[in-house]
């Protein structure tokens, strides 16, 4: 139907009937076992961090904003659309990620915001078409999703003047739980608990409270956190755990916080490869390999990149069943019409046998230290 059409039916709206318990979104998520789980969000958790995040970034009418984050993502819906449309905020929205297209809109609208992840800042301050002056309109730039490296930020800083305002937060907490505030913010920190939030350090063996400087599970309690997976009792008990009487998310992430309350991020306490912010479980894409016929065998690891930071490698045994030849490449360009890009396998290394513990576990973490190894004498020559 035509929008014009529809227009011209005249009819009104029904009245409204949402309460702030009603299902608001449901949007996707990776779980531990590679499969994707609906996070349950009513309008009072989305409520919470839209309106949060226009008062901790202190957002107004005035403020043009450039939406670059993809508006499926719980960080791109947020800072791209929800908030400046609860404040009446101009948004720019770019629906491809280009940094020469952003180099022009910035000064184009005079862009005050922008709210980005550290893959696109990296590409944009590697353009050598860019003017400094370009970025003279902006007021602040920062987000989420993977850590911001040192490097990078200090570039911007010392070119252009700005500090990047990196943030924490999941799917299941609708976005952020920590900001770094704008007053004082830390590079390569998580920031400090967000606006009604209380995050945690704890042992993530015994749940217990950890003192600052040590290094444990983070976990977190606010308003912001979904109701529970979608019709997954069990992953949603899991995720869950009680402490001074008050439920917390456990969001499988290790960190620490320091004197000052600002969190830091340390390491993951499962096999989670984070790939340009997007989350990549080895047990889904190593799923997708085994389907293919010339495959025995596949275990994924995470591997450095120097431009998304974590990639998916790919440790694969040929199926004797199969007699044709096959490389390397062609088992990535055939993964890539099997899953979305940025799961797709960066590397692929075939190997005769996969390392098994005798109960015939496949032991990954052999793997994983393999390539950590091989990484690290790389970086050292």
């Amino acid at each position: 139907v035509a929008w014009h059409e529809a227009l011209a039916e005249t009819r009104a709206p029904g009245p409204h009937t949402a309460g702030p318990d009603d299902l608001a979104l449901l949007p996707y998520t990776s779980g531990t076992t590679g499969l994707p789980k609906g996070c349950r969000h009513p309008h009072r958790t989305v409520l919470h961090n839209v309106v949060a995040a226009a008062i901790w970034s202190g957002a107004h009418g005035e403020r043009v904003s450039l939406s670059t984050l993809p508006l499926y993502h719980v960080a791109g819906m947020l800072a791209g659309m929800h908030s400046p449309i609860y404040v009446g905020a101009t948004c720019v929205l770019l629906p491809r990620w280009d940094r020469d297209a952003a180099a022009r809109l910035i000064p184009q609208y005079q862009v005050s915001y922008w709210s980005c992840i550290s893959t696109m800042l990296i590409d944009f301050l590697d353009n050598p078409a860019l003017d400094p002056a370009a970025l003279a309109s902006l007021d602040f730039i920062g987000g989420g999703g993977a850590p911001m490296p040192a490097a990078v930020a200090e570039r911007l800083r010392d070119r252009f003047g700005l500090t990047y305002g990196e943030g924490y937060g999941l799917t299941e907490t609708m976005g952020a739980t920590n900001r770094n505030p704008r007053e004082k913010p830390k590079l390569q920190c998580l920031g400090i608990p967000f606006i009604g939030t209380d995050v945690r350090i704890v042992d993530p063996d015994t749940g217990e409270p950890l003192p600052p400087g040590q290094t444990g599970e983070i976990v977190v309690h606010g308003p912001q956190l979904f109701d529970g997976y979608w019709r997954n009792d069990a992953a949603t008990a899991e995720c869950f755990m009680t402490l001074d009487g008050r439920r917390y998310f456990r969001t499988g992430d290790l960190g620490h916080v320091d004197d000052e309350g600002y969190f830091f991020l340390t390491d993951r306490l499962k096999r989670m490869i984070n790939a340009s912010g997007f989350k990549v479980w080895p047990a889904e894409v190593e799923a997708t390999l085994h389907r293919h016929p010339a495959i025995r065998e596949a275990c994924v690891v995470r591997a450095k990149d120097a431009y998304r930071g974590e990639t998916v490698k790919a440790y694969v045994v040929r199926s004797e069943r199969h007699t044709e030849p096959v490389t390397e490449q062609a088992i990535i360009e055939w993964a890539r019409t099997q899953l979305a890009a940025y799961k797709c396998p960066r590397l692929v290394e075939f190997v005769e046998a996969l390392p098994k513990s005798s109960a015939g576990k496949l032991m990954w973490r052999e793997l994983q230290e393999k390539e950590d190894a091989q990484s690290a004498a790389m970086t050292s020559r």
